[in-house]
């Protein structure tokens, strides 16, 4: 029994150590695709010598659009992805999502009233700004949700009144651009049309602190799946925990949606994929596994979005709708039987 016990440990572990080697290589070959496709094609030695230092019109591409691009969907496709992965877990709901819990869409609005208000005024709007903006419509979207959960009998009850709120989200969105100016609207347009261009590296950091807050989380993660009386007899403060999952989930989708826009159903799709890859729920191994997987799902979107119909290029959130959403009905699908 001991030895079987073993042997079962030793294959989890394996399976574990090859979908992460998969991950991290397919993570590595779509940012390498990234920087070399596009609607100028750069060849693998200029590539090299880009990231060597030369100078070229090449290496102005790479350094100046294409790696911070790169880079953007990386970390905002990871940060999505485990935005995701804490929502499930706190709404116990296997297709709770920024998106789908109308998080995103709330903080689509008061980014664009922030952004008509400042601008309308003269005013600008810098990262910091946009992160607030955000923050705080994701927070106020999640404040109706959570009492709805708790009345909420059956998993599709929250799922529906998180549409709702949604809806009702984009038509304020609407109807508040109805009447701003030409100017505003063309700058609202652009940023939700969705688009991981013009994210710097302070940007990406940011999100990457966000990130490891949350795997510091794991421990707390794991002990809270197994019930709120395990958790608390674990010595995990309910409460503080509660509003830590929160917040990050918040800030997590509020850093995204200010930077890149609204990008819908990775933060659904990637943590189911991967649960089922590794054959686990443990916080400690999804979380960081969630990352890259939300991060090979982003490149993956961002150089359709760039190449397809090249120069003209695709919404991000159009091509994620596009591949995120059959891996969803597919859960659904699954589930039910």
């Amino acid at each position: 029994m001991e030895q079987t016990n073993r042997a079962a440990k030793i294959n989890r572990t394996t399976r574990c150590a090859v979908c992460y080697a998969a991950l991290l290589l397919l993570t590595l070959a779509l940012g390498a695709a990234g920087l070399r496709f596009g609607s100028v094609k750069i060849t693998a030695q200029e590539i090299i010598s880009a990231l060597g230092g030369e100078k070229s019109t090449a290496a102005d591409i790479i350094m100046i659009s294409r790696l911070p691009r790169v880079i953007a969907a990386t970390v905002l496709g990871g940060a999505l992805a485990v935005s995701g992965y804490l929502l499930q877990t706190f709404f116990a709901n296997p297709i709770a999502g920024p998106f789908v819990l109308g998080i995103s869409s709330g903080a689509k609005l008061t980014v664009a009233l922030a952004m008509i208000v400042f601008l309308g005024n003269g005013m600008t709007l810098d990262s910091a700004g946009l992160i607030i903006a955000a923050f705080v419509g994701s927070l106020l979207s999640l404040g109706l949700i959570i009492p709805v959960s708790g009345r909420a009998q059956k998993n599709y009850m929250l799922i529906v009144c998180g549409i709702m709120i949604g809806y009702i989200c984009s038509a304020v969105t609407e109807f508040v651009v109805t009447f701003a100016d030409d100017s505003n609207i063309v700058n609202l347009h652009n940023w939700s049309m969705g688009s991981f261009s013009g994210i710097g590296m302070d940007e990406a950091g940011v999100m990457s602190a966000v990130v490891l807050a949350t795997f510091l989380l794991s421990k707390q993660i794991g002990a809270y799946q197994l019930g709120e009386a395990y958790a608390r007899n674990s010595g995990v403060n309910i409460r503080w925990f509660r509003l830590a999952v929160i917040l990050l989930s918040s800030l997590l989708s509020a850093c995204v949606t200010a930077f890149a826009g609204p990008v819908s159903f990775v933060g659904i799709a990637v943590p189911h994929v991967v649960k089922r890859m590794l054959g686990t729920a443990k916080p400690r191994v999804i979380i960081p596994a969630a990352f890259l997987g939300g991060a090979c799902f982003c490149l993956l979107c961002d150089l359709i979005a760039r190449t397809l119909f090249a120069p003209t290029e695709l919404s991000i959130g159009s091509v994620t709708a596009v591949l995120g959403a059959p891996v969803v009905i597919f859960i659904m699908m699954s589930r039910k039987k």
